[in-house]
């Protein structure tokens, strides 16, 4: 039976501006946090997951893709036009706050960064191609880090607010749709991404991860107020990683035990950002954990008149789990944790493939909350190979998202409110987890290696036809 999407269905691909922009010191940028995370899938990971990082550039231990990306800043009209060859009715982006702000608490914003994402948007407008914008990827301007300790200190509510005043007023004709932070219930897991900290001890992850939390919802509640006075007609979308969490087996305490992890991983910021406050699960969680949220007079009031017009989220695993787990059983590849799902097939990174859990994701979500959905990240990272004759036949990639994109449709069809769909590097870009350039999700080929080594050519992948022709079916031809 053909997938049968809606009439205005919102087609397109996804990025995010330190994963390709590069051009790191040009326009007036000032440093962030991507600017400082090694490349390498051992020196990346292993930092994601440490603590007492000092947030340092040594050139002379580690190498910096970031710096580079994919110098998307320099070639911005040419990818555009590829991506309007494709027929995207929409580009998923972020701006470098530090574009905007070089220090992140200046009272004046740089005019050179506001006027690249204005000739950015005048491409997309080019094309009729409709800008999504996250307005925080992983892009904490480098002197809130030092100088603030990231998202623990209140002081970036104030110019986080300054900020998103700045790029509302400025892109209110150009920028309809907007998301406040990528991924922020991950934050727990890594909060030197989200947060922009580096826990001091394990000890202490949970409770600064947690109050750096609420200070992004304030501030996210406050950007989605500002947003709808400033820009009639705008949506604006908070932004999850969600990852169903599967049961090992049918014993009870292991069923309540996924029960409990996924109330806090895929629920907690939901509950907050969609239903404006916090949910009653999470006082014995604190409780239990010994987390204490300051909170100002006012901040659940706010709270509650900012929730979000939907919810946009990045899909690329389930996870499956058990109380009493060994070191053993543990799944290597998924970063969420879990153990080994004995049903699944895995990516060359070790990333469990679940097609139907995306099914099962949009009926959670859409039960819990009532709200439009937006699949805003989902491909698989692999090894491609460029043939002699120049090709990439990467049927491994189509076959992923074809999958991907049925289980959507069947999502659709069990009454599912879907506005879109954005395909996770639709160009080829240094990957967040592993700082790799190998680790390619694009339907377009970049000429850039690990080694920093490559002409930044672009070329189509067989994959570049078949998403054509998604699009122009409305994707009833997978």
């Amino acid at each position: 039976m053909a997938v049968k999407f809606p009439e205005g269905f919102l087609w397109g691909g996804a990025t995010a501006a330190n994963q390709l922009e590069g051009a790191y010191q040009e326009g007036g940028k000032g440093l962030n946090l991507a600017d400082v995370l090694p490349g390498g899938k051992e020196n990346r990971l292993k930092l994601l997951a440490s603590t007492g990082f000092d947030f340092e550039i040594d050139k002379s231990k580690y190498t910096y893709p970031n710096h580079e990306g994919i110098d998307f800043y320099h070639r911005y009209k040419e990818d555009i036009a590829l991506f309007a060859e494709m027929g995207f009715k929409t580009f998923r982006l972020s701006i470098a706050w530090s574009r905007i702000f070089p220090n992140g608490d200046e009272l004046e914003p740089n005019e050179e960064g506001l006027a690249f994402y204005d000739r950015v948007f005048d491409e997309l407008a080019k094309y009729n191609i409709e800008p999504l914008v996250t307005i925080a990827h992983y892009e904490t301007p480098l002197h809130l880090i030092k100088e603030y300790g990231g998202w623990r200190n209140r002081k970036l509510v104030e110019f986080f607010e300054r900020y998103v005043t700045v790029l509302f007023n400025r892109y209110k004709d150009k920028v309809k749709y907007w998301l406040t932070f990528n991924e922020i219930n991950g934050a727990t897991h890594m909060p030197i991404l989200g947060l922009g900290f580096s826990p001091e001890s394990e000890e202490t992850r949970l409770q600064d991860s947690f109050q750096g939390l609420h200070h992004q919802f304030v501030a996210s509640a406050k950007a989605v107020q500002l947003g709808h006075e400033i820009i009639p007609g705008s949506q604006i979308g908070c932004m999850l990683i969600y990852a169903p969490v599967y049961s090992f087996d049918s014993n009870p305490e292991n069923v309540l035990y996924a029960q409990e992890e996924a109330r806090i991983f895929n629920n907690f910021c939901g509950d907050i950002q969609v239903r404006g406050e916090y949910p009653s699960f999470s006082e014995r969680y604190f409780r239990e954990n010994n987390i204490n949220i300051e909170m100002e007079n006012g901040d659940l009031q706010l709270i509650k008149g900012g929730t979000v017009d939907f919810i946009s989220f990045s899909y690329y695993m389930s996870r499956t789990d058990k109380k009493n787990k060994t070191p053993e059983e543990i799944g290597q590849g998924n970063l969420i944790g879990g153990v080994k799902n004995p049903f699944l097939d895995a990516s060359d990174w070790g990333w469990e493939i679940d097609p139907v859990g995306l099914r099962i994701a949009l009926n959670e979500l859409y039960g819990r909350y009532q709200v439009p959905l937006f699949v805003v990240e989902n491909g698989l990272g692999a090894y491609d190979k460029v043939e002699e004759d120049g090709s990439i036949n990467d049927d491994y990639r189509i076959e992923y998202l074809r999958e991907h994109i049925r289980a959507m449709g069947e999502a659709v069809d069990d009454g599912v409110e879907l506005m879109g769909y954005t395909s996770w590097g639709c160009i080829d870009l240094v990957s967040a987890s592993s700082g790799e350039m190998s680790k390619r999700y694009g339907f377009i080929y970049v000429d850039k290696q690990d080694d920093g080594t490559g002409s930044f050519e672009r070329s189509r992948k067989k994959s570049f036809y078949w998403y054509k022709n998604v699009i122009a079916t409305n994707g009833e031809e997978l």
